[in-house]
C-alpha cells in the first residue's frame, strides 16, 4: 500500500518557486551581460587611442574593467548577485565615466557609441534588475552623473546631454519592469503557498479521518462484535469461548497496534494471518483451503482483517451456519473467498447506518486498492469475494 504523506512533514516542493525562478533569471542574465560588455569594451577601448587618449591610463584601466567583468560573471553565477558585487560595479564603472576625456577618444565620443557609453548603459541596467530600488536607483544615477561629467570635461556636452537622457531612461525602464515583474512573482508565489497549506491542511484532516475510520473498524471487528454477540445469545455468558473470543480479541487489538509500525515495504503470509483470523473464531465451523501466499504487509492485515469482519458477520448473523475460506492467488492478482450456507440476504436492502460491510470490509480493501463482490439472496447463503491485485 502507498505510503501517505506525513502531514507533519514540509512540502518538498520548492517554498517559492516563481522568486527562485526570476533570481536564477536575473543573475545569469546580468552575469552573461557584464562579461560581454567587458570583452566588447577590452577590443573597442584599445582599438582607437588617438590623443588626448593616455596609453598608460588606458592600458591598466581596461585590463582592471575586463578582470572585474570576469570576476563578477563567475560570482554573480556561483553565488548570486550580492551587495557589494554591484557596489563595486558601478564605483568601478563611475570611475571610467569621470575619466572620459583621457579615455576616449574625441571621435568616437559623439553618437552614444563609445565603449564607456555601452559600459554605463549595462551598469545601470544590471543595477536595476538586481537590486532593490531604493538602492538601485541612487546607483543609477550616480553612474549618470559621472557619465555627463565625464563627457563635459571632454568637451563634448551635447553627448553629455543625450546619453545622460539615455541612462536615465533606461533607468526608469528597467526599475518600472523589475518591480512589476517582482509584485506579479510575489502574488504567484503567495497564490502558491495558499494552495500548499490548504492542501496540506486537506492533507491533515484526510489523516485523522482515516485514522478515526480506521480505529472504528478495529473496534467493530473485535469488542462490539463479540458484545453483540453476547447480547444476541450467540455466545452465553461465562462460556469458555466467550473468554476465548475474548482474548484473542485483546490480541488482536494488540496485534494491529504492533501492525501499523510495520514498514510499507514490509510483506507477509496472507496464508498465515488467515488461519490466525480462523483461530479468532472458535465457535464458527470453518473449512478452510490456504495455500502459501505472501503480499506486503499491509495488504494482509487488510485482506486478514476484512475476512475476520465476514466471519465475525457469519457468526452474529447464521449461527450454526458452516462457511468455508478458500485463498487463491494468481497473476499477481489475491483473492479470498467466504461463502456459508446461512439464511442469507439481500445486500440491496442493508441499511445505510450497517457499518460491518462499508466499513470493516469495503472500506478497508479499498484503503489497498482492493475490491469486494457480494453473491447473497434470503434462502441460499452467501459468498463474499475480497480482491487484490498488484497489476497497475
Amino acid at each position: 500500500m502507498p505510503a501517505l504523506p506525513n502531514p507533519t512533514t514540509p512540502p518538498a516542493t520548492v517554498e517559492r518557486p516563481a522568486a527562485g525562478a526570476f533570481a536564477f533569471i536575473f543573475t545569469r542574465l546580468p552575469a552573461l551581460l557584464r562579461l560581454s560588455c567587458g570583452l566588447f569594451c577590452l577590443v573597442v577601448a584599445l582599438a582607437v587611442r588617438t590623443p588626448p587618449v593616455r596609453t598608460e591610463l588606458l592600458l591598466p584601466a581596461v585590463a582592471v574593467l575586463t578582470a572585474w567583468s570576469i570576476w563578477y560573471a563567475r560570482c554573480a553565477w556561483r553565488y548570486g548577485l550580492t551587495a557589494p558585487l554591484v557596489a563595486g560595479d558601478v564605483a568601478l564603472t563611475g570611475a571610467a565615466c569621470l575619466a572620459i576625456p583621457v579615455l576616449v577618444a574625441p571621435e568616437v565620443l559623439p553618437g552614444e557609441a563609445s565603449w564607456i557609453a555601452v559600459l554605463a548603459s549595462t551598469t545601470v541596467i544590471n543595477a536595476q534588475a538586481t537590486a532593490p530600488a531604493r538602492w538601485s536607483i541612487p546607483a543609477g544615477l550616480l553612474v549618470t552623473t559621472a557619465y555627463a561629467t565625464g563627457a563635459h570635461t571632454a568637451g563634448q556636452p551635447t553627448e553629455a546631454r543625450a546619453h545622460a537622457a539615455t541612462l536615465l531612461a533606461q533607468i526608469a525602464c528597467t526599475a518600472m519592469m523589475t518591480a512589476v515583474m517582482r509584485r506579479r512573482i510575489g502574488r504567484a508565489d503567495n497564490a502558491f503557498l495558499a494552495n500548499q497549506r490548504a492542501a496540506r491542511n486537506a492533507l491533515i484532516a484526510r489523516t485523522a479521518r482515516e485514522a478515526e475510520r480506521q480505529q472504528n473498524r478495529d473496534l467493530h471487528d473485535t469488542v462490539l462484535a463479540t458484545l453483540t454477540m453476547v447480547g444476541q445469545g450467540a455466545v452465553p455468558g461465562g462460556s469458555t469461548a466467550l473468554r476465548e473470543r475474548c482474548a484473542a480479541d485483546l490480541r488482536t487489538l494488540a496485534t494491529l497496534a504492533e501492525a501499523r509500525s510495520v514498514p510499507h515495504d514490509a510483506t507477509a503470509r496472507l496464508d498465515e494471518r488467515l488461519r490466525e483470523v480462523r483461530a479468532r473464531m472458535p465457535g464458527l465451523r470453518v473449512t478452510a483451503d490456504l495455500p502459501p501466499c505472501t503480499v506486503a504487509a499491509a495488504v494482509a492485515e487488510a485482506i486478514a482483517e476484512s475476512t475476520h469482519a465476514v466471519l465475525s458477520n457469519v457468526a452474529r448473523h447464521a449461527p450454526g451456519a458452516r462457511a468455508t475460506l478458500r485463498l487463491r492467488q494468481f497473476a499477481g492478482t489475491v483473492t479470498v473467498e467466504v461463502g456459508d450456507d446461512g439464511p442469507g440476504f439481500d445486500p440491496a436492502t442493508v441499511p445505510a447506518h450497517r457499518y460491518g460491510l462499508r466499513e470493516s470490509v469495503r472500506g478497508r480493501m479499498a484503503t489497498v486498492g482492493g475490491r469486494v463482490d457480494i453473491d447473497s439472496a434470503p434462502g441460499h447463503g452467501a459468498r463474499i469475494r475480497l480482491e487484490w491485485s498488484d497489476v497497475g
